[in-house]
């Protein structure tokens, strides 16, 4: 059982632009004002590309897979939300927030993996609760421990507690439900994924406390991070808008392990907090400016984790 793979699978995106649908509790989404449409695809493809030579010349084994013209998927860069690969064989499929994102979900991704030499031996079905308007995007709101079987998730628009608590039941996973809040305009407003807020890997964990506004919530989450062995480092909620908690461990080659961020990320960081990382990984990091700002995601978002196993 491993935290970390060295598989990820990247969908290559070719309308990429703001997604009106999920700016409605996506705060970190911004329009770009003097860039035409196929500007903004151009330049996202750009960072995309860069991002994956990036990751493969640490020996990351990046399955790239291009976006189709068949819909309108402005948001298919970031296919963690809607699928999750597990190493029992076991692919599970989310309900989406916002309509287009729904049309991301493509069977030919599953085909392509079995191409690769990865089995496939069962598909649980989340997105019937679309139509009860409950949501449970993936590992955007889901946070895994896959070593010590506790999931952690803050609650909001897109994660809802009974689904999270199903998932937990299915997978058998602990939860540890929490909610996490940024501020918006003076009020306390929802995160929209948990891992906007926190990351989690193999011997530590980074998460910003300050978005956990109940005390007890906290004080259950620092218990379950610690009671596993986990340092913990903190970041700031001006650090999580630079997207500082949406980073993601992968394995290269020799199994030397890296921690995945943004250039925005990085910049965004402490000395110390850079020193504390090291202590434990790697770092790659890459500039995603148009992909941050538009999509209101960030690398984590982008690289959906392939633990499935080999055929």
């Amino acid at each position: 059982m491993h935290q970390t793979t060295n598989t990820i699978l990247m969908i290559r995106p070719i309308n990429f632009r703001m997604n009106e649908q999920t700016a409605v509790n996506n705060y970190y989404q911004k329009v770009i004002d003097n860039l035409l449409p196929a500007t903004v695809n151009t330049n996202a493809q750009r960072e995309f590309d860069a991002h994956v030579d990036k990751l493969r010349s640490h020996g990351v084994n990046v399955i790239v897979i291009s976006d189709t013209e068949q819909f309108d998927t402005p948001d298919s860069i970031f296919p963690n939300n809607w699928i999750s690969f597990h190493q029992d064989g076991t692919v599970a499929l989310y309900p989406m927030f916002a309509k287009n994102r729904r049309l991301e979900r493509r069977e030919d991704v599953l085909e392509e993996l079995e191409k690769q030499g990865f089995r496939i031996d069962n598909i649980i079905d989340y997105t019937s609760a679309e139509d009860s308007g409950l949501f449970l995007e993936g590992t955007g709101s889901l946070l895994l421990d896959r070593i010590n079987k506790k999931a952690y998730c803050a609650l909001s628009p897109r994660a809802e507690e009974d689904l999270f608590i199903e998932f937990c039941e299915d997978f058998e996973y602990t939860p540890v439900v929490f909610s996490s809040n940024q501020t918006v305009d003076g009020k306390r407003k929802e995160i929209y994924h948990t891992n906007v807020m926190m990351c989690l890997a193999e011997t530590f964990a980074i998460v910003c406390l300050d978005s956990i506004d109940d005390k007890r919530e906290r004080k259950n989450l620092l218990k379950n991070l610690k009671e596993d062995g986990k340092q913990i480092i903190v970041i700031t909620e001006e650090q999580v808008n630079n997207f500082a908690g949406n980073m993601l461990q992968v394995r290269g080659l020799d199994d030397e392990m890296f921690l995945v961020m943004s250039q925005a990320a990085y910049d965004s960081l402490t000395k110390q907090q850079i020193g504390q990382i090291h202590k434990h990984t790697q770092i790659i990091s890459s500039s995603l400016d148009t992909i941050e700002a538009c999509g209101g995601g960030s690398v984590r978002c982008m690289m959906a984790e392939v633990f499935l196993p080999k055929a």
